[in-house]
């Protein structure tokens, strides 16, 4: 082979291997400046779409907001179109009932008119009747209207006759009533548990552990107590109570307000029982003072001695078959002033009588002498006059009567405590008396179910819906009313409530 063919053919395989590796080059880099292309389109078509989304979303975002905006504007109007509305409601209201009260007040002002008018008529005839029945009668209308009240007043004082007749015979009637009473006011006076219901009160405890705190390490709290108050503290299984008792309301009253001081303050033992005992015995005496000057004060009554006053004050705290024998008192003068203005006796000295007559249940003792003895004794050392003395000695009749004014304290005495409510009723009379009231409000047609409340003062009764209509359950209310008033007897006033109840009840299923 030539030389030159050698030389020539590695060469030319050279330029051909180059030329092939230009024309791939030429080749890949046309290939990539198109995929570039392409993802230069690519990316443009992407941008344009993104936009294309941006756009659309804020046209919907600002829609959305138009559109609310637009409802809440609308909803703004219909509320200020509401607004007026109420308010053109509220004016027209407001001008109707102006025209109304103008109409009202041209009304009231006609009947004035036409009133004032048949008043100068009405007083024209009358001053024409009154001449022309001087005329007739042959007498001056003065000398007339004596005439009238001479005639009244026999007939009052025949009337007055008969009622003091009346009540002489009632009293003589009432004397095993009477001595009762005067057993009771002994029994006061006296160391038994027979009377119980008045000698004896209860104190609540926040709870039992309590009790052994007011029994105290062996018992000397308890004994502490009751030595200082002299009273019987009884502490037994009733839940959450203790029981004082003593014959003298004074004595059981300090002794209840020192343990609610002592259970409330929580520190018991024996230097603090005596610490609240003398603070609840200056608080006890000065209520006891101004009780007495309250009494003597709302009477009119001057010129008491203090130890007078203190005696008054101590019957704030007793009471006899559960009338206080303050109040009792203090009612008794008030009658007794009345009946003395009646009856032109001495009005100061009947009503000092009165409100004294009982005065012997506040004075401290430790005999045997009964209240009126100790009442008569303490009037003499006060000063009294014979007439006040006399109205105490004879008000249970122990004495004869010396003067009009002792006669009229026991009328009042017996009139105070023979009033409707003025004395505690037997539990046997009550319950007669409530089942009384629900068996009249049972016999009217309609009646579902009665119930006597409020102690008898109030019968509430339900009516059936469909027998009773609204109409005519308040014609059962009258009825009930007027058949408790026909047939029964009672203190005070009885209320009637008919209660007509409409349920309506659904199931959901």
């Amino acid at each position: 082979m030539p030389f030159w063919l050698l030389v020539l053919l590695p060469l030319t395989g050279f330029v051909l291997g180059w030329i092939v590796r230009w024309l791939y080059a030429r080749f890949q880099l046309s290939s990539l400046e198109q995929k570039a292309e392409r993802i230069k389109q690519d990316a443009i078509k992407e941008a344009e779409a993104k936009k294309k989304e941006l756009i659309l979303e804020t046209k919907d975002q600002l829609l959305r907001e138009r559109t609310q905006q637009e409802r809440e504007i609308r909803e703004r109007r219909n509320e200020l179109q509401r607004f007026e509305r109420r308010l053109l409601q509220r004016e027209e209201t407001l001008e109707r009932k102006l025209a109304q009260v103008d109409k009202q007040a041209q009304t009231l002002l006609a009947r004035e008119r036409t009133l004032a008018e048949k008043e100068e008529f009405l007083g024209q005839q009358e001053e024409r009747w009154i001449k022309e029945l001087e005329r007739i009668s042959g007498l001056s209308s003065e000398e007339a209207k004596r005439l009238i009240i001479s005639t009244l007043e026999n007939e009052a004082r025949h009337d007055a006759q008969v009622i003091l007749n009346k009540i002489e015979q009632e009293m003589n009637l009432a004397a095993e009533k009477k001595a009762r009473e005067i057993l009771i006011a002994t029994m006061q006076r006296i160391a038994t548990d027979v009377t119980s219901e008045v000698t004896v009160t209860t104190v609540s405890l926040p709870n039992d552990e309590m009790k052994g705190r007011i029994i105290g390490r062996e018992g000397r709290n308890i004994r502490t107590l009751e030595t200082l108050t002299g009273v019987d503290i009884i502490i037994d299984d009733t839940p959450e109570a203790v029981v004082i008792s003593c014959f003298d309301p004074v004595r059981k009253e300090i002794a209840r307000r020192t343990l609610e001081k002592l259970i409330s303050d929580g520190r018991i033992h024996p230097a603090r029982i005596e610490e609240m005992v003398q603070k609840t015995t200056k608080e006890i005496a000065q209520i006891i003072y101004e009780e007495g000057e309250k009494v003597l004060f709302e009477l009119g009554i001057h010129n008491f001695p203090p130890e007078g006053i203190r005696a008054l004050g101590r019957l704030h705290f007793r009471t006899s078959y559960g009338q206080n024998v303050l109040a009792h008192s203090k009612e008794v003068a008030i009658l007794a002033g009345m009946l003395a203005s009646e009856l032109g006796a001495d009005r100061e000295i009947a009503k000092r009588g009165a409100l004294l007559h009982d005065i012997g249940k506040g004075v401290e003792s430790e005999g045997d002498s009964t209240h009126v003895e100790l009442g008569i004794e303490l009037a003499k050392k006060l000063g009294e006059d014979p007439r006040v003395i006399n109205a105490i000695a004879a008000h249970h009749g122990d004495s004869e009567f010396t003067c009009l004014e002792a006669v009229i304290v026991q009328i009042a005495d017996s009139i105070s405590a023979a009033r409707p409510g003025a004395r505690r009723e037997t539990l046997d009379t009550y319950i007669k008396r409530l089942e009384n009231l629900e068996k009249i409000a049972n016999d009217f047609e309609g009646v579902d179910k009665a119930y006597a409340i409020q102690a008898g003062r109030e019968l509430r009764i339900l009516v059936n819906t469909d027998r009773v209509s609204e109409e005519q359950a308040r014609e059962t209310a009258k009825q009930i009313a007027k058949k408790i008033e026909s047939d029964l007897r009672y203190p005070g006033r009885i209320k009637v409530t008919v209660i007509r109840e409409t349920r309506v009840v659904e199931y959901a299923r």
